[in-house]
């Protein structure tokens, strides 16, 4: 294959990855994220987090102002300043990114939200893992009876009338 074709192959496939990434939940202008930075200030990651409620979101306060965030993201955050990393609120405006708010791991944790959890494992199951039952322990449960039910039976109540 020649260059000139390499090339033109290359660009078509950054072409298809452009149109695909404005496709996607890339941030927008008007979108609030928490930004992970290293000591040099460059990115490290970030979590979306949203103005209003939907479903699986939790509400927080930063800086005396409410959002709604996924417990994975109160834990991230944990998990980034352990790594010791800076993450802020920050606000894309369309011309780069606003800071509006510092240390939000210093204003919610897990704990405040009453979960017990590691942050490891909650961003592992992006949430807060639910107790599972086994499908044969809730079938035998409901079946399982007292020794007071058991006197209770239909022969039991007509010697009580």
């Amino acid at each position: 294959m020649s260059i000139r074709n390499t090339m033109l192959v290359a660009s078509v496939l950054i072409m298809a990855a452009a149109d695909a990434f404005a496709e996607s939940d890339l941030p927008k202008a008007g979108d609030t994220y928490i930004i992970s930075r290293d000591e040099y200030h460059g990115f490290r990651g970030s979590h979306r987090i949203y103005d209003r409620m939907s479903e699986g979101l939790v509400e927080v306060e930063y800086c005396g102002r409410p959002y709604w965030v996924r417990f994975a993201t109160v834990a991230w955050t944990q998990l980034e300043v352990e790594r010791e990393n800076a993450v802020r609120v920050e606000f894309n405006r369309g011309k780069g990114w606003q800071p509006i708010c510092a240390h939000p791991e210093r204003q919610v944790t897990l704990l405040d939200l009453g979960v017990q959890e590691d942050p490891r494992i909650v961003v592992q199951n992006d949430g807060v893992p639910v107790q599972r039952v086994s499908r044969f322990a809730a079938i035998r449960d409901t079946f399982r009876t007292t020794v007071d039910d058991a006197a209770k039976s239909f022969h039991g109540r007509q010697k009580d009338k």
